[in-house]
């Protein structure tokens, strides 16, 4: 038996002694890093706001197996923040819809959580009507018709089955406790409801597919709330990401369990502390970045040149090569050499160590 077809489903229960400690640790870390990043000035404040989401949505997708572009992402959220990051990538129609969702779950956090939000989210994420090459009901539960709805993970052919969903003629039902749960008055702490409120979406599933982006944005809209604060700086998605198979080894554990979820609630906190660890991460390179900006704020930089930078501070992978930096700038070969050459005279670069086919470059950061 699954946890939904027990009798005093969905009435949780954890062991609060036990988790009284590291709640605790997790509620002051939340803290210190809210005030550390509101120290900030209103510039990096931004950056750091617009790196975070970028790679919330990334590796929230990433998850599910679904890979985006990393420009079309930040300039599609760049551009409804309203932010200035200069050239703007056109981002395609899927990317807009998880944007879209992510920054509705997060900005709008203080309004509330409804069946028609919930329809609208899951249609921004399929805007074609598809999921792949297979059509899905969008925006509206899903049934029964090809069977129970099993929540899997692994690649295709490999699947691993971690449990199955309520079936279709309960949905409604379910979904309407739940959104009472979540909009009720209650004096629960909100790090403890984000984390319910994400293992109860998720238990029951009610879309053909998108149920796990959905969920965890849900949990950023509890997260968002119980810091009463719109501006997102650190992603719980992107230590999801790193942690992938404890989480769904922990769902399946919680699953064909008995309604104590003590163990999925450390595993979140835990997970959620080191999502903090990353955002100091986040906070450095920021900073990193302004510093540079200020130290070369009176050198003569060309478009193309702004650009590469940016990129490179942004985490360029593998080695920047001449061809590397036409295909980012879209330059020809002999441009790129010139604007890599300007930079080596001015100090910003530096030609990498060791030989090869291709002759690599380094930004010099301090």
């Amino acid at each position: 038996m699954y946890i939904h077809e027990l009798n005093d489903w969905p009435h949780f229960r954890w062991d609060e002694q036990a988790l009284a400690t590291r709640l605790a640790a997790v509620r002051h870390r939340q803290g210190r890093l809210i005030g550390r990043m509101e120290a900030l000035g209103f510039r990096f404040r931004e950056e750091a706001v617009l790196q975070t989401l970028t790679e919330d949505v990334l590796k929230s997708s990433e998850i599910e197996g679904e890979v985006l572009d990393k420009d079309q992402v930040r300039s599609s959220i760049a551009r409804r923040l309203g932010l200035d990051v200069g050239a703007l990538t056109p981002a395609d129609r899927n990317v807009e819809g998880v944007v879209e969702m992510m920054l509705d779950a997060t900005q709008g956090y203080d309004r509330p959580l409804t069946i028609d939000r919930l329809s609208g989210w899951h249609a921004a994420l399929f805007p074609t009507g598809r999921s792949g090459m297979n059509k899905i009901t969008v925006g509206a539960w899903r049934d029964d018709s090809a069977g129970p709805m099993q929540v899997v993970s692994g690649p295709i052919g490999r699947e691993r089955v971690h449990f199955e969903a309520p079936r279709a003629g309960r949905l409604d039902g379910e979904i309407r406790a739940f959104l009472v749960w979540f909009e009720g008055n209650t004096q629960m702490d909100p790090v403890i409801k984000a984390a319910l409120a994400h293992l109860w979406f998720v238990t029951i599933h009610p879309f053909d597919d998108g149920n796990g982006r959905i969920a965890r944005a849900i949990a950023d809209m509890a997260l968002a709330r119980s810091e009463g604060s719109a501006q997102r700086f650190y992603s719980m998605s992107a230590q999801i990401r790193i942690e992938r198979s404890a989480y769904y080894d922990t769902l399946e554990i919680i699953q064909k369990g008995d309604l104590d979820v003590t163990q999925w609630l450390t595993w979140f906190l835990d997970c959620l502390e080191r999502a903090f660890d990353r955002a100091d991460e986040t906070l450095s390179l920021v900073l990193t970045k302004a510093g540079f900006w200020d130290r070369h704020a009176h050198v003569m930089l060309n478009d193309r040149q702004r650009l590469v930078i940016n990129r490179l501070m942004d985490g360029f992978e593998g080695k920047l090569t001449t061809s590397k930096w036409a295909a980012l700038a879209k330059c020809s070969a002999d441009t790129a050499l010139r604007d890599i050459e300007d930079l080596r005279k001015r100090g910003i670069l530096t030609k990498d160590s060791g030989g090869g086919r291709s002759t690599s470059y380094s930004l010099v950061l301090a």
